[in-house]
C-alpha cells in the first residue's frame, strides 16, 4: 500500500515538475529583452513554443514534504497542446514507470509569460506558469502551489 501511494505521489510529482515547470522570481520577459530590440521583436504567441524542450526539475511537493529531480521532454505543437515524458526521483526512490506520459494545454502571452496545464491518468490537473526568454530557446516555469521548478531548452 505504501508502494502504491509513493507511486501515484512520483507520478503527480513528474507532472508538477514540469514542466516540464522554474522562474518564481518576477522577472518579466521583457525585462531579459536587449533595449536595443523592438517591440515587436519581444513579441511572443503560441507558436514561439514549437518543438521539443528538455527540462531539468527540482523541487519539494508539500505535505508530506517529499524532495525530487528529474527530467523531462515536453513537446509543444505551436498551437496551444503539449505533450510530454518524464523520470522524476523522488526521496531517492525512482519512479515505478521508467518514462511517464503527460499531455495538456498552453498559453502565450504576448509579453512571453504564459501558463500551462498538464494531465496524467490517475493524477489531479498540475497548473504551472513559465517565462520565454532567450527567443524561445528556454523556458523557466514554477509549479503553482508547490516548491517546484523547472528549466528547459529547446533541443536542436
Amino acid at each position: 500500500m505504501k508502494r502504491k501511494s509513493i507511486s501515484r505521489i512520483l507520478i503527480a510529482i513528474s507532472t508538477i515538475v514540469i514542466v516540464l515547470g522554474a522562474l518564481g522570481s518576477g522577472v518579466s520577459a521583457i525585462a531579459q529583452s536587449s533595449a536595443t530590440q523592438s517591440k515587436a521583436e519581444r513579441r511572443c504567441s503560441n507558436e514561439t513554443l514549437s518543438g521539443d524542450y528538455g527540462f531539468a526539475l527540482d523541487g519539494v511537493i508539500l505535505g508530506p514534504e517529499l524532495r525530487f529531480r528529474g527530467v523531462v521532454l515536453q513537446h509543444y505543437d505551436g498551437k496551444g497542446n503539449i505533450t510530454q515524458v518524464d523520470h522524476v526521483v523522488t526521496n531517492g526512490v525512482p519512479p515505478a514507470e521508467e518514462w511517464t506520459p503527460g499531455s495538456g494545454t498552453y498559453i502565450v502571452n504576448s509579453n512571453c509569460t504564459g501558463s500551462a496545464v498538464l494531465n496524467t491518468p490517475g493524477n489531479p490537473p498540475v497548473n504551472l506558469h513559465f517565462v520565454i526568454v532567450r527567443g524561445g530557446k528556454e523556458v523557466h516555469q514554477v509549479v503553482d502551489s508547490n516548491l517546484v521548478s523547472a528549466v528547459g531548452t529547446k533541443v536542436e
